[in-house]
């Protein structure tokens, strides 16, 4: 089995798009934490509270998925160097790290959607 040299940098394109949208996720968090947290020193709320700690878990999912985005596209870089050296198996060894990393930060990508995604729902049950 062989792998060129290009497949590697296939993942450079997708890999930066994601972590934009993983940074600016961050970033809204972050923002939402800084006005709850004000809004706490204002009215200790057990709510306010629990949403807290909720974004607080999210923030650090986010944190994980950028930790393995960053990893995926480490290993890619350093596959594509191993394949211009012509260490092809090391280089398909890489290259799969990567995909695996690319695959964790996905899946933490899921469970942290899935978090927001029931917060929302509690928080919109008040509607009812």
């Amino acid at each position: 089995m062989t792998l060129s040299l290009e497949t590697p940098a296939l993942l450079f394109s997708a890999t930066s798009l994601i972590l934009l949208a993983y940074t600016n996720r961050f970033l809204t968090i972050a923002q939402i934490i800084r006005n709850l947290k004000k809004s706490y020193d204002e009215n200790e709320s057990r709510k306010i509270l629990l949403q807290i700690k909720n974004l607080n878990l999210r923030l650090t999912l986010i944190r994980l998925m950028q930790l393995f985005g960053v990893l995926c596209l480490f290993f890619s870089v350093f596959a594509m160097l191993v394949l211009f050296l012509s260490l092809h198996v090391l280089g398909i060894w890489l290259f799969g790290i990567s995909l695996l990393c690319l695959l964790i930060s996905l899946g933490l990508s899921f469970w942290e959607i899935s978090i927001s995604v029931t917060a929302l729902r509690i928080h919109l049950d008040d509607l009812k």
